[in-house]
């Protein structure tokens, strides 16, 4: 994989709701340790996942996301939910309430960008969230976890392409950023 990126396209979360989340994940971290909780500087909202690419691939990636055209809007993280089964899931996650439309638009211009680029379709298609735990493994059993702090709307002004660092606890890294602006 000598050469090759892996990245995807994404909602950072603004600084206050990281810093608001960042006890309940540690008091969640310490009633479920068989879940690898994220870090608060890792908090995102995912809109297409692009993998490992060659460099050339994510250049034309690139050219299609800057051509991206879209207002601003006001986004909301809802309640908490999971993916898999219900006493034992392996995602836990926030959902998201007001912009869910916009979010929904913005991801499948990032899809469309992406298929232009070259990429297949993505198969799990989109579903808006903020990923907070992972199971560690297959079955692990998650209990009854506090309520997650309430967080305020924000406007989204800009999404992201993120590169993936995956090492012990991975870490998400800006490469561009892509200003919300209206079509002309």
């Amino acid at each position: 994989m000598a050469g090759r990126i892996s990245t995807f396209v994404g909602l950072a979360l603004p600084d206050p709701h990281r810093e608001a989340l960042a006890p309940h994940l540690a008091e969640c971290a310490r009633l479920a340790p068989a879940y690898r909780w994220v870090e608060p500087d890792s908090l995102h909202l995912t809109l297409r996942f692009i993998g490992h690419q060659e460099p050339d691939v994510l250049d034309a990636v690139r050219g299609g996301l800057a051509e991206i055209r879209a207002e601003p809007f006001r986004l909301a993280v809802a309640g908490p939910g999971t993916f898999g089964s219900r006493a034992a899931p392996r995602v836990v996650w926030l959902g998201v309430g007001e912009g869910l439309g916009e979010c929904a638009a913005l991801a499948g211009a990032a899809e469309a960008a992406c298929q232009a680029a070259g990429l297949e379709a993505d198969p799990r298609g989109f579903r808006a969230h903020v990923t907070l735990a992972r199971a560690r493994h297959e079955g692990e059993r998650l209990g009854d976890l506090p309520a997650p702090p309430a967080l305020a709307p924000w406007t989204v002004e800009e999404f992201l392409l993120y590169e993936s660092r995956l090492q012990q606890r991975p870490r998400y890294v800006p490469l561009d950023r892509y200003p919300l602006q209206p079509r002309i």
